[in-house]
This record gives C-alpha cells, structure tokens and sequence, in this order.
C-alpha cells in the first residue's frame, strides 16, 4: 500500500453527494455547504471559482477542480453575477431569500438546474467527512486546485450520472473516487506543486519500500533496525534518509499514522479501546491511550466525545 493509497482510504464515497447541473449564463451558485472536499467537473461550458479570500480560478470543458473545505465559495459565468441560489448545508438549495429551490429546479434523476438544454452543465460531488487519516492528505492540498486535460472521466461520469440502474450509487462513487484519484496524482506530480515528502518517498527507493511496509502493517512491532533490515540497508541510511525526505524520523512517522488510525477506528460502533489498540500496533489501552494523549493532546475517549 502507497502512501497516497491509505491516505485516500479516509476520503472515500460512500452514498456521496453528486449532482449534474445544467445552467443557461448568467448564473451563479454561493457555496456554504461546508464539505470536507468538493470536486466540480466541467462537462461543458465554463465557470469561475470565486474564493471568500484568494484569487479567481477559472475552469473549462474536461477541467476538474479540487475544493478543500469547509470555506464557503462562489462558482459563477461570468464571474461578477450575483449569487442567484444558495447551497446550504445538506445539499439544501434556496434562493438568496430562502426560498427553497429543490421541486422548482429538478430536471430528472441527479439532474438539476434553470434548463436541460442549457449550455453550462457541471457536475458537483462532495464528500461530507474526513476521517484523521484522510485528513493527513487535504491538509497538504491548498484550498483549491485545478487538474486540466480530464475529459475522459469528466465524459464517462457524464454517462453514468444521470442513469437510474440497480448499483448505480456505488458506480458513481467508485467513478468519484477514481476522478479524485487521478486529479491528486496529476496535480501532485507537478513541480510548482510542492508535494509533501510521504508522497515523494514513494520514488526513493530506500525510503519508499519503508512507508510502504509502514502503512500495511501498521501493528508490526517496527524499530529502525527491523525496518532497514527488510528494506536493505543499513540502520544509519535508513534513519538518515528517512528524515531528509519526508521530514520526520521513522519513528516518528508510524507514531502520527498508528494514531491517526486509532482515532478513525474509535469511531467505529462497538470499537473498543484495546481492540484499536491492538490493530495499531500498541500492548494495550492504556498504552494506546498515553499516547494518544501525548500526542494529540486529549484522551481517546474524550476525541469520542469531540466527534
């Protein structure tokens, strides 16, 4: 397992929200929905995001942009229309007034918008949770980017979004995961990017194979030396090298991704505090929950509370 891999394994569509919207200019939507991330995929036409703070992107056909939340947003053609509907939390829609919008506007299954043959159509897909681990990737991302030159996924979500077939949910949210993917990964292998160091590592090939052996077997009782020893190299190398790249010492590392872990796993219903314990890698509860503590600063059970 890579390092973008496990990190994406929190921000996964589950029953997410998507939406195809078909808009006639001028239009504009203001954003308040407060997702964790938001992905809006130009089929035809165009648009511009328009940040509370930060400057104007603007995206065209086959263009996916990437919205980290959970700061509200204009997207707008052209850009200075006033906003002309309101997307609430929930996926709730209004008018600026609060005049709900959603019998008014609904053009058939997933489609909504002013005319179904309009010549803007965008589709919307949000993702309203982000577990710790997840949480490690979009707090490496800036607030919004934009991966050109998606057209063929941009096109097949298009098919399919608009269908009403049996497992029609989980193919649409396996599609937004695999648009999600492929924009990271273009947009993360851009120089002027600057990618954080876990997701260049996965190119050197003494820290590489290390991260990778970290994240599938997290629970494994790692020291420096075992973890060089299955790599290849001597302890010293490993140590050394580890750190230039991705900034922190291997231990370190698996400390942060053993507790980002847990406290997705606290979530769960019926988890208990020595069965995460035990699939993270720590002897028991009390000592997943010193740890913890230490280093994220509450006890487990009171990060069960906060969440």
């Amino acid at each position: 397992m890579d390092a973008l891999t496990a990190l994406l394994d929190g921000p996964r569509a589950r029953g997410a929200f998507l939406l195809r919207s078909v808009l006639t200019p001028p239009w504009s939507l203001r954003i308040r929905d407060e997702a964790a991330l938001a992905l809006v995929a130009m089929v035809r036409g165009e648009a511009a995001y328009i940040p509370d703070g930060g400057d104007i992107r603007n995206i065209g056909p086959g263009d996916v942009m990437v919205i980290r939340g959970p700061g509200h947003y204009t997207v707008a053609d052209p850009p200075g229309t006033a906003p002309q509907i309101i997307i609430h939390p929930g996926q709730r829609c209004t008018t600026p007034d609060g005049q709900d919008l959603a019998e008014v506007m609904h053009l058939g299954v997933r489609t909504w918008g002013t005319d179904l043959d309009g010549p803007t159509l965008v589709i919307t897909g949000a993702y309203d949770l982000a577990g710790e681990v997840g949480r490690r990737l979009l707090n490496a991302l800036p607030d919004a980017l934009v991966v050109r030159g998606e057209g063929s996924l941009v096109a097949l979500l298009a098919q399919e979004i608009a269908k009403d077939r049996a497992g029609q949910e989980a193919v649409l949210d396996r599609l937004l995961d695999l648009m999600l993917i492929s924009a990271l990964r273009n947009w993360l292998d851009r120089p002027e990017a600057g990618a954080p160091g876990w997701y260049r590592a996965q190119a050197d090939t003494v820290v590489g194979p290390a991260l990778t052996l970290l994240h599938h077997n997290p629970a494994h009782p790692w020291t420096v030396a075992v973890l060089a020893e299955k790599v290849g190299v001597s302890r010293a190398l490993l140590a050394r090298r580890f750190t230039e790249v991705v900034g922190e010492p291997p231990m370190a590392y698996l400390t942060g991704w053993r507790l980002a872990l847990a406290a997705d796993l606290l979530l769960e219903p019926g988890a208990t505090l020595g069965a995460v314990a035990r699939r993270v890698g720590y002897g028991g509860a009390f000592a997943l929950s010193a740890a913890f503590k230490r280093v994220r600063g509450v006890s487990p059970q009171r990060h069960r509370g906060q969440s």
